[in-house]
């Protein structure tokens, strides 16, 4: 005998089948239309046009701005002079760029492990919410405050309830990451079609049947919007912590704050800077591929970008 679940099941499974109508013929997957700019060339040639702009403008300011060479080294040096003075040279354990990557991997760590868990309690909470409305207006207000709070006044309490090492970095990464993540992860849970609640119901489907078999599903491409947000927030997150908390590994906004102290370590700073904002680029493009990948088969936003 086929029972409800069996049917959720296999119905799960029809976009990997070969799915046919009432009459018994074949129903053609539809294929997304390849549009001008899908190849790399129209990835890649608008950003790098952007970068070359940028740049452009970069180098613009600097001569228009300092008459003398001194002045623009101290306050903001050629692209070129960050190269030389900041990344350069490239393996020497005090300088450059393995002196920058040695700071950068605690900021790493504490992105990764803090991420992981605004992604575990967010849902937890998001489902708590769509239990009830009761449970949503009892929880929602301080979730509203936990993004709103200002994390830099709060840093005493802070490091007197989690300490000044690992266990802060994290609660500030929590803070400022978990929110949309809880918000989305809700409106996915709270977006499903009301139709297909009614089958559930009509099959006399329990309450953890209808999450798991409906709810989350449906839920994925939110979830995977707010994970997306959460990733770049992370890494603002930890260097924050960074600046402010010196006790234990000392991380990429260690390093900035304390090269910013001097005028002279001005390349040393922005190159500092420019890693760690290609670290959250890095964030957002692989969670990025991981929502695409997730959620290819059976949602048009993955065939949007």
């Amino acid at each position: 005998m086929t029972t409800f679940d069996d049917r959720i099941d296999a119905a799960v499974a029809l976009p990997e089948a070969a799915i046919e109508d009432e009459a018994g013929a074949p129903i053609t997957r539809v294929v997304p239309v390849r549009q001008p700019g899908d190849g790399l060339l129209g990835r890649f040639l608008p950003p790098i046009i952007m970068l070359a702009v940028f740049i452009g403008i970069w180098y613009l300011y600097s001569t228009l701005a300092f008459e003398q060479a001194f002045q623009r080294r101290n306050a903001l040096p050629y692209p070129h002079e960050v190269i030389q003075d900041g990344f350069l040279p490239l393996w020497d354990s005090r300088q450059g760029t393995r002196e920058i990557l040695g700071y950068m991997w605690p900021t790493v760590k504490v992105t990764l492990l803090g991420l992981a868990i605004s992604i575990v309690v967010g849902v937890l909470i998001a489902v708590v919410m769509n239990m009830s409305k009761y449970s949503e207006r009892a929880i929602f207000p301080y979730a509203v405050v936990a993004q709103t709070v200002p994390v830099l006044a709060i840093t005493p309490l802070l490091t007197q309830v989690f300490g000044d090492r690992l266990a802060v970095r994290l609660a500030v990464v929590f803070l400022i990451a978990v929110f949309p993540i809880i918000t989305n992860t809700l409106f996915g849970l709270q977006s499903t079609d009301r139709l297909h609640h009614d089958l559930f119901t009509l099959n006399k489907a329990s309450r953890w049947t209808r999450l798991w078999k409906l709810e989350l599903p449906t839920a994925i491409p939110a979830l995977m919007t707010g994970i997306r947000i959460a990733s770049g927030l992370a890494v603002i997150g930890a260097i924050v912590a960074d600046f402010f908390f010196n006790q234990g590994d000392k991380g990429i906004g260690y390093f900035i704050r304390v090269t910013q102290q001097k005028a002279a370590n001005r390349p040393d700073m922005l190159a500092g800077t420019i890693t760690a904002s290609l670290f959250g680029v890095v964030m957002f493009l692989i969670v990025g591929a991981i929502t695409a990948r997730a959620i290819r088969d059976w949602h048009d936003s993955a065939h949007s970008s």
